[in-house]
């Protein structure tokens, strides 16, 4: 390597990875804020659970990088997100707020994403353009692939992000959606949020290829694995990817690459499969301390800034637990409001 390119790659990494981007210093600080606000809120949610007051919990730990860094490279007043169960951090940057969660938590009548008919973490808006879920595992993807189709034919530029873990891919729904879209070239961008376990099932006993990405080559469409806990490298291979959506190149697989810290749910025992090796081991790769190192590195903050930072987030997770703690159930006359008979 020449001395310059020597002295150009030092420069680079002085100005830091995100001005190289395009993403701006308060881009940075507000992708770490949403990251720790999904994070605390996740924590006081297993609390929650644990204490009997809400009977179900999923976890995202681990996976805010990747969806923090997929939302950022999104247009977020016209994109579609069909997002999965622990998407916390990506509907957060979509606009639904922590009460908004806690509602929806604890079943209230006021969680606006179904009244309190929903499970936990099943996130929906009209209004912010977040399609509703199933529990049902992956059968989203063949309903982000009609979206986009829906976005194609009224020429509204719309790009739709689907997510799921890698286990949706040895659905049908998976393989469905995925060749309708490539088929049609539609405007959708299949994220897969790989953590190496479909519940129980390690993804080596899911896969007969080494990488979930490996699988857009029988599509015909491009196929980029990503590290999931850098939030700037996936920022940069969805914005790519959604280049190619707006101008016509139709969809993209990507695979980021990540780890769940908690059990598949608060009813998993996950030290019965996961050697706690493996689980310390991922820890120390832990997206939220690495951008908060970050952070300070670049001179985007210091330790006061950060501890500032815990203090107002706690706020806003006391602030919804008790917000919705206080908001009343549905009432039983409304038990069959929205179904249908024969």
């Amino acid at each position: 390597m020449a001395t310059g390119d020597r002295v150009d790659l030092l420069e680079r990494y002085q100005h830091g990875r995100h001005r190289e981007l395009g993403l701006t210093d308060e881009d940075v600080r507000r992708m770490y804020e949403v990251m720790l606000l999904a994070r605390r809120l996740d924590e006081r949610m297993w609390i929650l659970n644990r204490t009997g007051q809400a009977p179900f919990a999923i976890s995202g730990q681990g996976h805010e990088a990747a969806q923090v860094g997929a939302a950022w490279a999104l247009d977020r007043e016209r994109d579609w997100i069909y997002p999965y169960y622990r998407d916390v951090a990506l509907v957060l940057v979509w606009g639904l707020t922590p009460r908004d969660l806690m509602l929806q938590l604890l079943g209230k009548a006021a969680d606006p994403s179904s009244g309190g008919r929903q499970m936990p973490n099943h996130f929906s808006s009209r209004r912010l353009r977040i399609a509703p879920q199933s529990s049902v595992v992956g059968t989203q993807i063949p309903q982000a692939a009609g979206t986009a189709l829906a976005s194609k034919l009224e020429g509204t530029g719309a790009v739709t992000l689907v997510t799921f873990g890698e286990g949706a891919t040895a659905q049908g729904d998976f393989h469905e959606g995925v060749n309708f879209a490539a088929i049609h070239r539609l405007p959708v961008i299949f994220f897969c949020e790989n953590n190496g376990y479909a519940i129980s099932v390690p993804a080596e006993k899911e896969l007969s290829v080494p990488d979930v990405a490996d699988r857009a080559l029988g599509y015909g469409i491009p196929g980029v694995t990503v590290d999931g806990n850098d939030p700037f490298e996936v920022y940069r291979v969805v914005r790519e990817a959604v280049e190619r959506a707006r101008a016509g190149e139709g969809p993209s697989l990507i695979e980021a690459k990540t780890y769940r810290l908690l059990a598949h749910s608060s009813d998993d025992d996950d030290s019965t499969y996961r050697p706690r090796e493996e689980v310390e081991a991922w820890r120390q790769r832990d997206p939220l301390p690495r951008l908060a190192a970050y952070l300070k590195e670049h001179g985007l903050a210091d330790d006061a800034d950060l501890q500032a930072l815990e203090e107002q987030v706690r706020q806003q997770v006391d602030d919804a637990t008790e917000h919705a703690q206080a908001a009343p159930y549905p009432r039983a006359e409304h038990l069959l409001d929205h179904v249908t008979g024969p």
